[in-house]
Formats: structure tokens, sequence, C-alpha cells
């Protein structure tokens, strides 16, 4: 892998969930709803850390739309 652990770029459901302190559960609910940024890859959800740190701060537009 390359970087250090703590720099992880690309998160799974579970380390987004962590990441932003709520349920894996809610990471789920809105993936499935479009109301987080993200993408499926081989039918499991991924989140870039870099993005979802743009979508808490309000910056909803400035995400790729592959991440939407």
């Amino acid at each position: 892998m390359v970087g250090e652990w703590n720099m992880k770029e690309i998160l799974t459901p579970r380390e987004a969930a962590t990441y932003l302190d709520v349920h894996v559960r809610t990471i789920y609910r809105l993936a499935k709803k479009g109301e987080i940024p993200c993408r499926k890859v081989g039918g499991s959800w991924r989140f870039k850390k870099e993005v979802l740190d743009e979508w808490l701060s309000g910056r909803e537009n400035s995400f790729p739309h592959d991440y939407r």
C-alpha cells in the first residue's frame, strides 16, 4: 500500500462512517439516495476522503460528477 494507513484516500463504507462519526447504516442510506458523494466499485461503495471533506464543508458542486 502506498502512503501511511491514516492517510488512506479511498474509504469503505465502514471507514467513511467512522471518519464522519455516523452509523454505517446512515452511510449506506445516503449512498443509495445519492446524498453523499460516492461510487460503486465492483458492487461495493467507495468514498474519496478528500471529496467527503469538500462535501462536509458545503461545497457540494466542487466534486466530480462520478462522486455524486
